[in-house]
């Protein structure tokens, strides 16, 4: 599959300027006598980006069909790539067997509907607080300060100041027992090249942006506080 990924990487990349160039590293990829360009007739241009394997079929132990998603301008695309395989005995080695096809990327699944939970809001109310202060040292590496949210015997990294904490835009807690497992959507302050965002500047350069992400994180409630116990990406925000 990633012979496939490479030849896509050569073949949906195209201008006039570098055609004598695409030949030549296509041939690294074609069988002898195929044509060089691969039906290209040199004129027009085409960019691919973000090419990745996506799927395979084999039809026999020596030839498959292999499906690259790839992005050009706001569309997502496949290409499948007829490609054979010499085996063991002869070396393991790859060639493009024939032209490949470009094919609708299949559309996005539809995402059911589930059942929100019985949200405890009281502990939302107790976590929130807390919640602040770790990603706040979370994002910062202040591992002292990052100490005092995390649960007893544990030990958590942290950005060490690649984001800086904005906004604790929602915690969603069900109802449980002493620990849980709760979500939380976290706005950073995303840099502007290698700068950090400057408080009260007005220049789009400098002013940096922010990003908002979702994070599952395990608590523990030890005394009459909530501890961090672990922190992972998030999922569905159903609250």
């Amino acid at each position: 599959m990633a012979f496939a990924a490479q030849f896509a990487g050569v073949y949906l990349n195209f201008n006039p300027e570098d055609a004598a160039s695409r030949s030549r590293k296509l041939t690294a990829f074609l069988a002898e006598g195929m044509d060089p360009q691969m039906g290209w007739d040199g004129f027009g241009s085409y960019a691919a980006v973000a090419i990745q394997p996506y799927d395979i079929e084999a039809t026999d132990a020596h030839n498959a069909v292999v499906s690259v998603a790839f992005q050009t301008g706001p569309r997502r695309l496949m290409l499948s790539v007829p490609i054979y395989y010499s085996g063991d005995e002869a070396g393991r080695r790859f060639v493009v067997a024939g032209r490949p096809a470009i094919l609708p990327a299949p559309a996005p699944a539809e995402l059911p509907q589930v059942a929100e939970p019985e949200i405890d809001e009281a502990a939302a109310a107790e976590l929130k607080p807390q919640l602040e202060g770790f990603f706040k040292d979370y994002a910062s590496g202040e591992a002292a300060g990052l100490e005092r949210y995390v649960a007893a015997g544990k030990s958590l990294p942290s950005f060490a100041g690649a984001f800086t904490f904005s906004q604790l835009k929602e915690v969603v807690v069900p109802v449980g027992g002493a620990t849980r497992e709760i979500q939380a959507v976290v706005v950073w302050a995303v840099p502007s090249g290698d700068v950090l965002p400057t408080p009260g500047t007005t220049d789009p350069a400098a002013v940096g942006g922010t990003l908002e992400q979702v994070y599952r994180l395990t608590v523990e409630k030890q005394g009459d506080k909530w501890f961090v116990a672990d922190i992972r990406g998030g999922g569905r925000i159903v609250g």
